[in-house]
């Protein structure tokens, strides 16, 4: 097995396995479950770009007790989730470890994120598996691997892929709660994912008419489903991104939600790169930084065309909810916290509170990491400013860590839930 020393740790004479050119016709990449509709279309893609990518879906109590055998209880909730799902999936007998690699997303920014990977390379070498190559998918370029080259069509079509995956998971939300034929809309939504990654993967589907028709048929397909009619209890979700929609972050948080007859609506993947894009220009205009912020302007640009023909698409179906653009949301957010305040989801936090609410979801559930710093400033920092201005709102903060019950967890919610229809009466 090659060695690479790592160039940001070389100081400290750290080193770690390189997923090789020959390692990418025989290994298994296996990624955790960050956004479940998403991840269905972006696997899609990349296996047509030759990477044998398979999604973990484990769940459960004894995947977080796998993460505590090798991760302290004091890192981050999220650490502890995917660590103990990636050894859960090694150990299972599933995949063999001497063909497999791990891949992780890393934000190079200021949250502990970025050191997920070292301390995933750390619990493997405790376990002997120290030859398991671990990945790094970034924005940042942290690490670098020759069999894992990150090319501009793979990463346009990945990302066109996430825009699809918020357009369906919209719909979905929006449709399911009310649909007459149990199963429909999850079957339509199945159908979706297999046409939309075989036109990507054929080059299709991505830019112009092609792309609006598209957009155009996924709402008209949606519109079509018989509904009760019945009027449900509306909740949004908000919080760190990996607890937001990660199932086994937030314990099956949209199931529970539904089975209470809720709908449910998440905010999409798409703001958060509008939120990252803007930050980078944000950084140059106040710091004089000039990295990434060519990219960054071309990304904010093209991501604005994407918005506007989402926009136009669903404005032509009344009866789904439209998302409100991103300048509409940095706008939500004045006079509830600045915008210079960037950590963790920063000030888009409360901008999605805020949209949800105008959105007629006026019970919002904000998840978030117990200790997790940042989110508990733009979260539960924010409540007091935003329960001023919406009188009405019912905004739930709610903590996820490893120690923390199931149980009390889905009391708590219920709790919510039932002061929300006791407001709804009145």
């Amino acid at each position: 097995m090659k060695e690479k020393q790592c160039s940001c740790c070389s100081d400290y004479g750290f080193s770690y396995p390189v997923f090789t050119k020959e390692m990418k016709e025989s290994y298994t990449i296996i990624t955790p479950d960050f956004f479940p509709t998403h991840m269905a279309l972006v696997v899609r893609v990349f296996r047509r770009y030759g990477f044998n990518v398979e999604i973990l879906h484990s769940r459960g109590r004894e995947v977080i007790e796998k993460g505590l055998e090798h991760v302290h209880n004091d890192m981050c909730y999220p650490a502890i989730c995917v660590v103990g799902q990636f050894i859960d999936a090694l150990t299972s007998g599933r995949f063999d470890p001497k063909r497999t690699a791990l891949v992780l997303f890393q934000t190079g920014g200021g949250c502990r994120a970025s050191n997920y990977i070292w301390v995933l390379r750390k619990a493997l070498e405790n376990m002997g598996m120290g030859y398991v190559p671990v990945l790094s998918v970034s924005l940042n370029s942290i690490e670098r691997h020759p069999g894992f080259k990150l090319t501009l069509p793979l990463l346009f079509k990945s990302l066109m892929a996430l825009v699809y995956g918020d357009m369906l998971m919209l719909l979905k939300n929006q449709t399911k709660p009310y649909e007459k034929n149990k199963g429909e809309t999850e079957r339509l939504t199945s159908h979706w994912i297999e046409k939309i990654t075989e036109g990507i993967n054929r080059g299709k589907l991505l830019v112009g008419p092609e792309f609006r028709r598209t957009l155009s048929s996924i709402a008209e397909s949606y519109s079509k489903i018989e509904l009760t009619g019945e009027k449900k209890t509306k909740v949004g979700i908000v919080g760190e991104i990996y607890v937001k929609y990660s199932p086994l972050g937030n314990n099956g948080l949209e199931e529970l939600l539904e089975k209470e007859g809720c709908e449910v609506m998440v905010p999409g993947v798409l703001p958060f790169f509008f939120y990252m894009f803007d930050n980078r220009i944000n950084a140059s205009r106040l710091y004089g930084e000039k990295k990434g912020v060519l990219i960054s302007k071309v990304g904010m640009k093209f991501s604005r065309h994407i918005e506007k023909t989402m926009d136009e698409v669903l404005s032509s179906y009344p009866q789904f909810s439209r998302p409100s653009t991103f300048s509409m949301e940095k706008k939500m957010v004045d006079g509830i916290i600045d915008r210079g305040v960037v950590m963790g989801e920063g000030w888009l936090l409360p901008a999605e509170v805020a949209e949800l609410i105008e959105l007629g979801y006026s019970n919002v559930i904000c998840v978030q990491p117990f200790g997790c710093l940042p989110n508990h400033i733009v979260g539960k920092g924010t409540i007091r400013n935003l329960r001023s201005r919406y009188k009405d709102a019912n905004i739930f903060p709610l903590d996820y860590d490893a120690s923390s019950s199931c149980v009390n967890q889905e009391n708590r919610i219920k709790l919510m839930l039932s002061m929300a229809r006791e407001s709804e009466k009145k």
